[in-house]
């Protein structure tokens, strides 16, 4: 499923219009995305929680020249699943 399938999902269940249903699942998206920015966690019951992850500085390799590379730090999303979630998908 993909953002089109949750915007169909959204409008056959509230009904309207499906620009309204867009809207609506955008309006969650950026929820999510400007409290991940903001370095603090969002937790879904029976979902999960989004939070951020700080990776470390490290040195990777070019698999083609075999030349050392060096990765800056940074942050990354991160997901983890509710317990409902995971008894849900066994």
């Amino acid at each position: 499923m993909n953002k089109a399938g949750i915007v169909d999902a959204v409008h056959a269940i509230l009904g309207g219009t499906k620009v309204q249903a867009e809207q609506a699942v955008d309006v969650v998206f950026d929820s999510i995305v400007n409290t991940l920015k903001k370095g603090e966690e969002v937790s879904v019951a029976g979902l999960g929680i989004f939070s951020v992850k700080q990776r470390a500085a490290r040195d990777a390799r070019n698999p083609r020249t075999g030349e050392t590379i060096k990765v800056a730090a940074m942050k990354v999303p991160k997901f983890r699943a509710a317990k409902a979630l995971k008894e849900a998908v066994k």
